[in-house]
């Protein structure tokens, strides 16, 4: 496994050059066939000339570092992305940015009488986060990191938008 805070601290400078935020970085797969995610963004979103600058100027960085070599070893394939509307929460950061957001966790099934939790997450700090909502057991749940297996901000879409004039049925 890839030392992700070491891959982290030679992106970081690159990506802020750039104007973008660097949001998450994180290595699957096996060392053959290892991928090496950077996720950015910034206000008002990221496109696809941002993803590409960035990708650019990461990669000769990335391979001529040696904290980044050892860290991740051998071949990788680096791919840069947006965190999207529904975003993974995996650091106390990321769950301190989404407060007020409705999001969903699957929660360790030895810890909690629910496997599954949707609501807005009223508040988030070092240790865990609080849940809030009428899916949410007694309305309001604490719930720690460590419970937390897997976490993600859900995008809600506003009502459906009216049909054009020509397109409501006319009644007799």
């Amino acid at each position: 496994m890839a030392d992700v805070d070491a891959i982290a601290a030679a992106v970081e400078p690159v990506v802020a050059a750039l104007g973008l935020e660097l949001y998450d970085v994180e290595s699957t797969g096996p060392t053959r066939a290892r991928i090496l995610r950077v996720t950015v963004e910034r206000r008002g979103g990221v496109d696809l000339d941002a993803v590409a600058a960035a990708s650019q100027a990461l990669s000769p960085v990335l391979d001529a570092d040696p904290a980044v070599q050892a860290a991740c070893p051998g071949p990788y394939t680096l791919e840069v992305t947006s965190p999207g509307l529904e975003r993974r929460l995996r650091t106390p950061a990321h769950f301190t940015r989404a407060v007020g957001e409705t999001v969903t966790l699957r929660v360790d099934a030895g810890t909690a009488d629910v496997r599954r939790l949707t609501g807005t997450l009223a508040s988030a700090d070092g240790t865990g986060c609080t849940l809030t909502g009428p899916e949410v057991p007694g309305g309001e749940a604490r719930i720690s990191y460590d419970q937390i297996e897997r976490a993600r901000t859900v995008f809600e879409w506003g009502p459906a938008p009216r049909r054009a004039k020509s397109e409501r049925v006319k009644r007799p």
